[in-house]
């Protein structure tokens, strides 16, 4: 995380994370246009009724990774926003585990990215997995 811009590291909330960020609670390793890695320690606040992580959560580690990655490979120019997100979950996790997420790209192209993301357990095992397609949005164009 050093090498990128503070002023990007600002922005995407990585430093002092506020608002949903911080609730969240993700704990970035890598960070590269190429590759995204955080962890997540599962709290009580993570989980559904049934004492498991809410698919919510996963979902949101989904939509999180490939926006600051695809952010990220822009390089400065502008800023990624989830378009359509498709999660899948595969084990329960409680409290008290670490999920571990990366997130890589499919495709990286002028106005769109596509991004994969695994999310495994304390044993390594594949808890969820989702892809994200992000729009990319150029400083100057509007946000719309």
């Amino acid at each position: 995380m050093a090498d990128l811009d503070p002023d990007l590291l600002e922005a995407l909330q990585m430093d002092d994370p506020t608002g949903f960020n911080k609730f969240l609670g993700l704990r970035y390793g890598e960070i590269s246009g190429a590759s995204v890695a955080a962890e997540l320690a599962v709290t009580e606040d993570h989980l559904q009724p049934h004492g498991i992580v809410h698919g919510g959560i996963y979902a949101s580690v989904v939509e999180t990774l490939p926006s600051v990655g695809g952010t990220v490979w822009l390089g400065g120019k502008g800023y990624c926003v989830g378009v359509h997100n498709a999660t899948d979950f595969f084990r329960p996790t409680r409290a008290g585990a670490t999920l571990r997420a990366k997130a890589v790209p499919v495709h990286q192209g002028k106005s769109q990215q596509l991004w994969r993301v695994e999310i495994v357990n304390d044993e390594g095992k594949l808890a969820a997995a989702g892809e994200l397609r992000v729009h990319n949005i150029y400083f100057g164009e509007g946000g719309s």
